[in-house]
């Protein structure tokens, strides 16, 4: 019987009759990379494994892998300053993905249809938090699930930390703040409200606690003494924030001044803006190239009638004026005084320098090491220098927001299980980064961000009803699937179709691909036409 040579005569549907496998120096294989969303986001979410599942339309599975990270997904798609766009890939080519407003969308999905996470069986250790914001509520989720049981000691009347005393309501509704709180409870969390812990050793010994963690917020504002100025119209701005949620308002007189130029800052002054007060000035001895707030937060002050004065220090003030000095920024950017000085009206003053937590009954216990500015010190497990006890959020050194002590409550979760079991919590390594040179572009089509509704001005002038709207399900649908997948792969069978040796083997959904190397010739068209760069190219070891 004559054969046929192998040779571009062979009949179609052929490959697989030769194996080719010999003929390779390199070949290819499936790699996993660490996306830059993942990578940026202080929580530590799995972003784009959650995205995969919502590009599908599976919300509820894309919620369960999100709540692997973070217990409160619906406040952080609304606090967050999602760091994680900033990184994004997808920035590059048109806009970033809106993984904010995917996330709101799953965490309100989730308080709506009353979805819930499984919990391990106990394991019949307790541990006491300290503190129920952010920080604390993540570390007493993520303790839950891993089956130990937990009680939460807040000193105030209500759950939330800076969340619900620190973000003022048309940034973060206290509905959302009550249904997050309340699913954490529902995981077996108890929470004594109006219970401050003045003796730690002697609360943990009452209890029979295990294990300590202490999550204080910042609720002592910095303060700073102006000449001339009545302390009575002196407020901070922790305080202020903190006076709003009760039923009285703070009386401020007409006209009001800020001083500081953080986020507080900024929330402060659109909270009295919403009074009616006017004017409402900001003042900041840096300038806006300086300022630590965000650039979003200040456009958004400024259209709702917030006035700015940059480069200004208070100087001194009297019954109804404050006397400001003209700064100028030297050779190395710190603002200098000028002695140039003008007047403005202000009936009150509200301080946002910053805030620490109240750390003070903690010094006598032996082996914490408390700093002078109050932090304490911990070490890379977050245990401070007590067998048992750890810190984090604003307790700790480092940057304060909800994010970062949502992850910090998970990292300390993990040591801390891992502390009970009489072991220690290994980090997994990290993947390397995927980066946008890996990415064939060409397979993606140009689709900006979805918009979120906002507010009319006048309305968010007037009241203090939310400012930002959430996503429609078809719309977080559409979002989800802007996601470029970058270093992992997303079962989109180009590698399978582009094969000219049918060496790529399909493994069913979700499961991806493997490749025969009896037939694969290693001429790299599966790694070259890779949207997400899944793929590399190696060289052969016979």
């Amino acid at each position: 019987m004559e054969r046929t040579p192998f040779a571009i005569t062979l009949d179609p549907n052929t490959s697989l009759a030769n194996h080719t496998g010999n003929w390779r120096a390199i070949k290819p294989i499936y790699v996993d990379r660490l996306p830059p969303c993942n990578h940026a986001c202080p929580a530590g979410e799995n972003i784009q494994a959650w995205l995969y599942h919502a590009e599908e339309g599976a919300y509820e599975e894309a919620w369960q892998q999100l709540m692997q990270d973070n217990p409160m997904p619906a406040i952080h798609g609304r606090v967050c300053y999602h760091p994680c766009e900033s990184a994004c890939n997808r920035g590059h080519i048109d806009e970033a993905v809106s993984i904010h407003a995917v996330e709101r969308f799953l965490g309100d999905q989730a308080i709506a249809q009353g979805w819930r996470v499984a919990c391990a069986p106990r394991t019949g250790k307790n541990v006491l938090v300290i503190g129920a914001g952010p920080g604390g509520l993540s570390t007493a989720y993520h303790l839950a699930r891993m089956g130990h049981q937990v009680t939460i000691h807040e000193a105030g009347p209500q759950a939330g930390g800076m969340m619900r005393y620190g973000i003022p309501k048309y940034r973060l509704p206290r509905e959302i703040v009550d249904a997050e709180v309340a699913r954490i409870q529902s995981m077996g969390v108890t929470i004594r409200l109006n219970s401050r812990v003045d003796d730690l050793e002697a609360n943990m010994a009452e209890g029979r606690f295990d294990a300590a963690f202490l999550a204080l917020g910042a609720h002592l504002a910095r303060r700073v003494e102006i000449p001339g100025v009545d302390a009575k119209r002196v407020l901070d701005a922790v305080r202020f924030l903190r006076d709003m949620e009760g039923a009285a308002r703070p009386k401020l007189g007409r006209g009001v001044s800020i001083y500081g130029g953080g986020n507080t800052a900024i929330d402060v002054a659109r909270s009295v803006e919403r009074l009616g007060m006017e004017p409402v000035i900001i003042i900041y001895r840096r300038d806006l190239g300086h300022a630590p707030a965000f650039a979003s937060e200040i456009t958004e002050a400024q259209d709702e009638g917030v006035q700015f004065q940059w480069l200004r220090r208070i100087a001194q003030g009297d019954e109804s004026t404050l006397t400001v000095e003209e700064m100028a920024l030297d050779e190395q950017g710190k603002p200098q005084p000028t002695g140039r000085f003008e007047r403005i009206e202000a009936d009150s003053v509200i301080l946002a320098l910053g805030q620490r937590a109240d750390t003070g009954f903690l010094r006598r216990v032996s082996g914490l090491r408390v700093r002078e500015d109050g932090t304490i010190e911990v070490d890379g497990t977050m245990m401070t220098g007590r067998p048992g006890i750890f810190a984090g959020g604003d307790m700790v050194p480092g940057e304060q927001s909800v994010t970062v002590a949502t992850g910090q409550g998970k990292k300390a979760a993990r040591h801390i299980d891992a502390y009970l079991r009489g072991s220690a919590y290994v980090k997994p390594e990290a993947h390397e980064p995927a980066t946008f040179s890996r990415l064939n572009t060409w397979y993606y089509t140009d689709a900006d961000a979805s918009k979120q509704p906002l507010l009319n001005l006048v309305r968010r002038r007037s009241s203090f009803d939310e400012i930002v709207g959430g996503l429609d399900a078809d719309t977080a649908l559409l979002e989800a699937r802007r996601c470029l997948s970058c270093g992992n792969c997303f079962n989109c069978d180009n590698c399978y179709a582009v094969c000219p040796d049918s060496a790529v083997i399909k493994l069913g959904p979700g499961k991806r691909y493997a490749i025969n190397y009896d037939y694969c010739k290693g001429c790299g068209l599966c790694a070259e036409e890779c949207p997400c760069g899944a793929i590399d190219m190696v060289r052969e070891v016979k």
